[in-house]
């Protein structure tokens, strides 16, 4: 039985949970829940580092609690807390337990899990929402930091011929391989990596990770993008725009768009 460890954050402001939600995810955090009362972040037991932790809170001037939940009881959290997400009328992402969603032009069933990128969060919403005004017909895709997969799912939906959908952590590997199947997806290959090195090249590349991530891989990413192609990137805050801006001075990607929800960004560039 897998064990992981809950730390929860109480009575913090929005950019608080935004800011420590973005610190944790490069520090090994697979999983996160924001609520009414704050943010949850859950990790592997053996990937755990009070220090750092300690570190984050004190940056922030925050405070913790520390539970360790058994994988099967996280589960079981997990689910009841489960809501659809609606993307306008665009896709609706929903657990099997849910109802069809009427009125979207897609329908995208997960198992909720620890994986990041079911949809809840603005940086998956704003990437769904930029996904629509791209043509994805007979087009190859590399989504790079798959989590869940709903993206590479929702590529295949919209008429992809190919995707590779890579992540880093177990978890999401075995989620994403879970979802896809659900979804009778049968164009997408799922490779544990962590970079984005895959020696080929793609007419359209997702990366909703975070900063540090992106510009480490920016150049590799930049180089497996065919000519014409879009390149969308999220995961990131506004203050990390100019960053963003001036790793691609190196490559002169053309921007096409900036988008802000919930103090998260999304960008979108093309070759």
């Amino acid at each position: 039985m897998n064990e992981y460890i809950q730390i929860e954050f109480a009575g913090i402001t929005k950019e608080q949970s935004e800011l420590l939600l973005a610190q944790l995810s490069d520090t090994g955090f697979a999983g996160f829940e924001e609520t009414e009362k704050g943010l949850k972040a859950f990790i592997p037991v053996p990937d755990y580092d009070e220090t750092v932790l300690i570190e984050i809170a004190k940056q922030q001037k925050v405070t913790f609690n520390k539970t360790i939940i058994e994988e099967t009881n996280w589960n079981e959290v997990w689910e009841s807390n489960f809501d659809p997400v609606i993307v306008d009328d665009f896709v609706a992402i929903r657990a099997e337990f849910h109802q069809p969603v009427k009125g979207a032009e897609h329908e995208i069933i997960v198992t909720p899990k620890m994986s990041f990128g079911t949809g809840h969060h603005a940086t998956t919403f704003m990437m769904i929402q930029q996904m629509r005004q791209i043509d994805f017909s007979n087009k190859t895709v590399f989504d790079f930091g798959t989590g869940t997969g709903v993206l590479a799912i929702l590529a295949e939906k919209l008429g992809a011929k190919k995707i590779v959908a890579i992540d880093h952590d177990d978890w999401s590997i075995e989620n994403a391989g879970e979802n896809i199947r659900r979804n009778s997806c049968s164009s997408i290959e799922l490779i544990k990596a962590d970079n984005a090195n895959v020696d080929n090249s793609f007419d359209i590349i997702f990366a909703n990770i975070n900063k540090n991530v992106i510009l480490d891989n920016f150049s590799v990413l930049v180089k497996q993008l065919s000519p014409g192609g879009i390149l969308l990137l999220s995961g990131l805050l506004p203050e990390d725009k100019d960053d963003v801006f001036r790793k691609n001075s190196e490559y002169s990607l053309q921007l096409i768009q900036t988008t802000v929800r919930a103090n998260w960004l999304c960008i979108k560039y093309s070759c």
